[in-house]
């Protein structure tokens, strides 16, 4: 048996963390300074080998998983969309020329709808006392930070998974500390966007946004996720950078397909298209 702490607590075999310490205890000589003496759950230069990918990828499915069951939460609403869409009147987040500018500044109004859809949903997330409809973002800035603001505001906890990537892209300040995830693999991270997933809010974006967009929409269609409410907020955006309907046309996709989404415009629309698919 073992305590909180991970150490033995009566009879029974030492813990890992019993191992270690009397591992850092062991004298200095030529064979325990060598790397291969190394506990080998204790040895970062082993479990960074190309080999140990497969064990890489469990690890990174479990830590937040068994982080989030301990937090008991059950459901989020995960919201997306551009990391260069800024705060109304903030600057834009990357170098652009004055025309994109304009046209990322035009798009700063998503910024509080994405806040205030997630005041909507952790208001509800309160209720449950924040095991349900807890907001869950991809933890950078622009759309994820206005998600994470908008729990925040209400003192709701709010969920923020990170990626590393070539340009540093820090965790928004918003996301609840101990519930700020960092992940390596885009695979393992889409797969913990939908584990929870109640609704999808997609807010204008790019390649990052497209695709986890696409493969929810591809999960669903193929009855791999259940079907949920998939929002697309801006349909003058969406119908401008994706011809869906084309998709019809040319039979690449079925009619009904399109049922997969909705446009919306307000996060009111959005949060009443979601209550009215769980009668909340």
């Amino acid at each position: 048996m073992q305590d909180g702490e991970g150490r033995r607590s009566g009879k029974g075999f030492p813990t890992a963390v019993q191992d270690r310490e009397a591992w850092e205890r062991t004298p200095d000589t030529p064979q325990t300074l060598s790397p291969a003496y190394r506990l080998a759950f204790d040895d970062p230069d082993f479990l960074l080998r190309p080999e140990l990918r497969p064990m890489r990828l469990q690890l990174e499915l479990l830590k937040p998983e068994i982080i989030l069951r301990e937090r008991g939460i059950d459901s989020t609403i995960v919201i997306f969309g551009s990391a260069r869409i800024a705060a109304p009147g903030g600057e834009p987040i990357v170098d652009a020329t004055p025309e994109i500018a304009e046209r990322l500044a035009a798009k700063q109004h998503y910024y509080d709808e994405a806040r205030k859809l997630a005041r909507l949903a952790s208001q509800e997330s309160m209720k449950h006392y924040g095991r349900e409809f807890v907001v869950c973002s991809g933890g950078g800035p622009g759309i994820m930070e206005a998600a994470n603001r908008g729990a925040a505001e209400i003192g709701a906890p709010s969920i923020g998974l990170n990626i590393v990537l070539p340009h540093e892209q820090a965790p928004n300040e918003y996301i609840s500390p101990a519930l700020s995830f960092q992940f390596h693999y885009f695979a393992v991270r889409k797969m913990h966007f939908l584990l929870r997933a109640k609704a999808l809010a997609c807010f204008p974006g790019g390649f990052g946004t497209f695709d986890e967009l696409f493969e929810a929409l591809c999960l669903i269609q193929t009855g791999k996720v259940e079907p949920m409410p998939i929002l697309l907020f801006g349909e003058d955006y969406w119908r401008r950078v994706i011809n869906f309907e084309a998709l019809v046309e040319e039979g690449t996709i079925a009619p009904r397909d399109l049922h997969l989404f909705s446009y919306v415009e307000t996060a009111e629309d959005g949060w009443k298209m979601i209550r009215d698919y769980y009668d909340i």
